[in-house]
Formats: C-alpha cells, sequence, structure tokens
C-alpha cells in the first residue's frame, strides 16, 4: 500500500510565512526540484496552473491502488471505498469555502461550471424544470451584466446565453488602473438585470473586486450572482456564505489539486430549483421510456462517471492549504506580489497593468515591455529557467481595453520565494537590451 506522505508544512509554527519556510514548503514540490536550461527552475505561472506537492501526487496514486470502482453504483466494498472517499473529498472542498456538501458539484474545471449555470439558465428559458425554474427564465428585455475585465470562461456563456435567449449582455467598464467604475455599475445594474457575472480577482490585473458592493446592487434589483472565483479561492481565505454570491466556479489545478476536477458552489434553494445541464446515469430517480426524474443537487448534474481520483486528490491539497493557512498564504502573496509591482515599475520601459504599488493585490503582475513582444519575453526568460505566461491570458476585451494586444505576466503561490521574485526582476532587467531596444 502507498503510504502517502505528510506535507513538511504540518510541522511548521503558525507564524507568518517567511522565505526559510517556503523554502522547505518547496521540497514537497517535486517538479520544482529541477533545472531548466542550465538554471534552477524558477516556476510564476500558478495563475494558469499550480505544482502538486508530493501529498497530493500520492493520494491520487493510492486510489488507483486499492479504491478503484465507481461511485454511487455497486454495493461491493471497493464501491463503498470510492464512494467515501468521493464524498469526504467534496466535505473537505465545502468546509475550505465556508459551503455545505450538497451545495458543492463537481464539474471538470471552473470553465464547465460556468457553462452549467448558463446553460442551465437556457433550459429554464424553454420550459425545462417545471415551475421551479422559471426564476431562471431569461428572456427579450432582460439583461446580463459582466465586466470588461473577464475571463474569457466568464464571458463568452453569457454571450451564448443572450444569443439564445434574446436577452442583452452590458459590461461594467474599467479605468485605465483596471479597477471597475463603480458608479456606472450602479447605472448599468437595473431592475432589467437578472444575472451579474463577475471575477472576484482579475488575472491579469491581479485586482481583488468590491464583491459585497457589487452584491449589494445585485440584490436591490433581484439579480444572481455569479461569481468566477479561480484566482481567489486558491490564494484567499474565502467564506462564500459571507460573500452571499447565488454561485461561485473554481479550478483544481490552481490550488494545488490535479487537473481534471472543478467545483460549482451554488445556494441548495438554487441548485434543486435549477434544471440540469448534462444528463444520463446516475443523476436521475425514475426512468421511463418517455421521461426522468432526477436527483437532488449536487447529484443532478453529475452524470455519468465521475472524477473520483482527482477528487480525491483535490481533498488532500485542500488539507495541504488548511495547514499551512490561507491567512498566511495570502499574506506572502501580498508580499511577492508588492515586490513584484515595485520591481517592475523600476524598470525602464515596462508598463505594469493593475493596481499601483501599496494597493491590495492577488500575487502577480501582468506587464508590457516596450519594443518587445511578450512572446519574445517569455522566451527569453524561459532561457533563464524562469516560467511565465505570454498572451492575452483569455482576456482579450481587457487587453483591447488598455491598448494591448498581449502581455507576459508572472504569477507567485506559497512555494515562491523572494529570491524567485528577484531572478524574475535581473531578468526582466535584461530583456530591452538583450533585443537592443532604446
Amino acid at each position: 500500500m502507498t503510504v502517502v506522505s505528510t506535507p513538511a508544512t504540518l510541522h511548521h509554527a503558525a507564524g507568518p510565512l517567511d522565505d526559510a519556510e517556503v523554502a522547505r514548503i518547496r521540497n514537497d514540490f517535486p517538479i520544482l526540484d529541477q533545472t531548466v536550461n542550465g538554471h534552477r527552475l524558477v516556476y510564476l505561472d500558478s495563475g494558469a496552473t499550480s505544482q502538486n506537492p508530493l501529498s497530493v501526487i500520492e493520494a491520487e496514486q493510492e486510489f488507483y491502488e486499492q479504491r478503484n470502482s465507481a461511485v454511487h453504483r455497486g454495493a461491493h466494498t471497493l464501491a463503498v471505498a470510492a464512494t467515501d472517499v468521493f464524498e469526504e473529498a467534496r466535505s473537505k472542498l465545502a468546509g475550505f469555502v465556508g459551503a455545505r456538501p450538497d451545495e458543492i458539484v463537481w464539474t471538470s474545471n471552473a470553465t464547465e461550471a460556468l457553462n452549467l449555470v448558463a446553460y442551465a439558465f437556457s433550459n429554464a428559458a424553454v420550459g425545462r424544470g417545471g415551475a421551479a425554474a422559471k426564476r431562471f427564465a431569461i428572456g427579450e428585455g432582460d439583461e446580463i451584466v459582466v465586466t470588461e475585465m473577464e475571463h474569457h470562461a466568464n464571458l463568452i456563456p453569457w454571450q451564448e446565453l443572450a444569443a439564445r435567449t434574446g436577452a442583452s449582455l452590458k459590461f461594467i467598464p474599467v479605468d485605465d488602473d483596471g479597477a471597475l467604475r463603480m458608479e456606472e455599475a450602479e447605472a448599468l445594474i437595473t431592475g432589467r438585470t437578472k444575472i451579474l457575472a463577475f471575477t472576484h480577482a482579475s488575472n491579469v490585473l491581479g485586482t481583488i473586486n468590491p464583491v459585497e458592493a457589487l452584491v449589494a446592487l445585485a440584490r436591490q434589483v433581484g439579480a444572481v450572482v455569479v461569481l468566477d472565483a479561480c484566482q481567489s479561492v486558491p490564494h484567499l481565505p474565502v467564506d462564500i456564505k459571507a460573500l452571499d454570491v447565488d454561485f461561485a466556479a473554481f479550478s483544481g489545478h490552481k490550488m494545488l489539486g490535479p487537473t481534471g476536477i472543478g467545483a460549482l458552489y451554488g445556494k441548495s434553494e438554487l441548485l434543486n430549483a435549477m434544471p440540469p445541464f448534462l444528463t444520463g446515469g446516475s443523476m436521475i430517480t425514475t426512468v421511463t421510456m418517455d421521461k426522468a426524474e432526477y436527483l437532488p443537487a449536487p447529484q443532478r448534474f453529475e452524470a455519468g462517471t465521475q472524477r473520483i481520483s482527482q477528487a480525491m486528490a483535490l481533498g488532500t491539497a485542500v488539507d495541504y492549504l488548511q495547514e499551512t493557512g490561507m491567512e498566511r498564504i495570502h499574506a506572502w502573496e501580498r508580499t511577492l506580489g508588492q515586490r513584484l509591482v515595485s520591481g517592475l515599475e523600476s524598470i525602464e520601459g515596462i508598463r505594469v497593468l493593475g493596481p499601483r504599488p501599496g494597493t491590495d493585490r492577488i500575487g502577480l503582475a501582468a506587464f508590457d515591455v516596450d519594443g518587445v513582444h511578450s512572446h519574445d519575453v517569455g522566451q527569453f526568460l524561459d532561457d533563464k529557467g524562469i516560467a511565465v505566461r505570454v498572451g492575452h491570458h483569455c482576456a482579450q476585451p481587457l487587453h483591447r481595453r488598455l491598448g494591448l494586444v498581449s502581455t507576459t505576466r508572472a504569477s507567485t503561490y506559497l512555494y515562491n520565494t523572494t529570491e524567485d521574485v528577484d531572478a524574475f526582476l535581473a531578468a526582466v532587467a535584461g530583456v530591452r537590451p538583450f533585443f537592443g531596444v532604446k
């Protein structure tokens, strides 16, 4: 039997994170113990995909070695064991964000979770779901409000919903620093607004949006609130009940978990009133040749064979994050984020997007190098063993608003040190001289 490793963080003190402790944390992540192009790997792309501690890797392996079976179907020992760990992981994740287990729906990723909500609304619009689902019906004259900073995953599903139903799509604009224009939000969110969908923290700007104020505007008009929590749940202490959003989506692979697993949070009364998105086995009570009756949430949204090993591994990732402490992680990333922004702004020819130094942000920074394409910047950094993200980061409208096509983004996590940030900054300072830009 595989013995799942104990995270090094279990032995750490409860004080603030520092470089010495983070160096020990790095030892839990096998992939970081390598060189790239002859340099120590500096991984600054956790905003796209985080790395996995050994305990998470071993948890998924242990499932296949000891418990591999379908859940909620068989009565044999392996099936019961698989179901137990599957539902235990759901309970862990629910507790992590302050929800109830029946309010967490497993999905493949956050993109699927957001599409689930959008398609459920369109199913309600054509009469599916009966009387309980009428609250979700949307049509001509209704409005969906998003923001100009949204990831495509929280924009395109609403574009498609508007196209299918005849509703209108509007957006809250951002200012030159990437902050939402809240005075315009107040004018845009009206009695016609049926859905308000926005990101908790921008994957480009690092901005942490005023959730409480936006939810209050939605509540005044009875709009449903959908939160993209992909960049907040892994990095900030999140109490989903305190935020009072109706739905929230996030992904396992951004919070130390494996790929192929994400979650949709929904208030229980809403999930149970909502018509399903995917249909088939495991989400029904009774099926005849003419119709089907569906299980309560969350199972009514979990058709087919589930992501069992991934859920178990994500539960282990939650354990790791909780043992480390989300307040400590957020504080450390705030330090790294400020170091990133201040350092980048001191380099000639660099334009940093998002809040200025001293303003709270998550631990990432996207920037433009005058005269050098972001892809060339990324390749230059990769030659020095530094992994960053380049491109539009699935946020083309935001880049267009800021007069850019693409940027380079460095994003930190609990396993990054100030040495990582300083190595990155030193490398960026060499980009324009290398390409002969003056």
